[in-house]
């Protein structure tokens, strides 16, 4: 699986020509599955509008660029359902989008409906995640960005890449998402970490890890 871990989805050319490389050919001859079950467990987001902005596109840089069908993947519906209805439109899809809200709610439904255990078949798939979709195929996402609390009781994510994310670096509309705030968040988590802004995204392929950015970024180490 090759990943495109963005703060706020593909807002810029850089993070665009990054996508295509990943992707070897245009979004236009890609299909693409969007999970926008982050966003229902977030308290500042919820279902409702947010998640139709997402699902049509409207309000984001994700599902509305283009791609040659999307169709939408509710990871909570999938425990309900037999898996030959929707593990094949997996492994079919070029891309998945995955939207932004709460990372612990989204692993949590990652793991419950077998999602997870099949990340790891899906050797061709360009997976794109944006904040919360970033931040879940981390080790851990930090008490800082706690807010809904797995059954665990615990921070862990997927574990996909081996460093953690601090999305929306110096966002005006998240005044306490400093520089100093991402340093004391990453100072408690014990591996690497990067901290970025809205016009960053991060690229990994087979290990190799590629910052791609039009703003501003840093590495804080573990």
């Amino acid at each position: 699986m090759r990943l495109l871990l963005t703060s706020a989805g593909v807002r810029n050319a850089t993070i665009h020509d990054a996508l295509l490389r990943l992707l070897g050919r245009p979004v236009a001859d890609c299909t693409a599955l969007c999970i926008p079950t982050a966003l229902y467990g977030h308290p500042a987001v919820g279902p409702g509008p947010n998640v139709w902005g997402f699902v049509s596109g409207a309000t984001d840089h994700m599902t509305g660029l283009g791609w040659r069908s999307v169709g939408v993947l509710e990871l909570t519906a999938l425990p309900s359902i037999d898996e030959d209805l929707w593990v094949p439109r997996v492994r079919d899809a070029d891309v998945l989008l995955v939207s932004g809200g709460d990372s612990l709610y989204l692993h949590h439904w990652m793991r419950e409906s077998g999602f997870a255990d099949l990340l790891p078949s899906l050797t061709d798939t360009v997976y794109v995640g944006m904040s919360a979709g970033s931040m879940v195929t981390t080790p851990r996402i930090g008490q800082y960005f706690v807010q809904w609390t797995p059954p665990s009781g615990d921070d862990a994510t997927l574990g996909l890449v081996d460093f953690s994310l601090f999305p929306h670096l110096d966002h005006p509309m998240l005044p306490s998402n400093t520089l100093p705030a991402a340093e004391r968040w990453a100072a408690g988590l014990g591996n690497p970490a990067y901290a970025i802004d809205d016009e960053t995204a991060i690229t990994v392929v087979d290990g190799d890890v590629e910052v791609v950015s039009e703003g501003h970024w840093t590495s804080l180490g573990g």
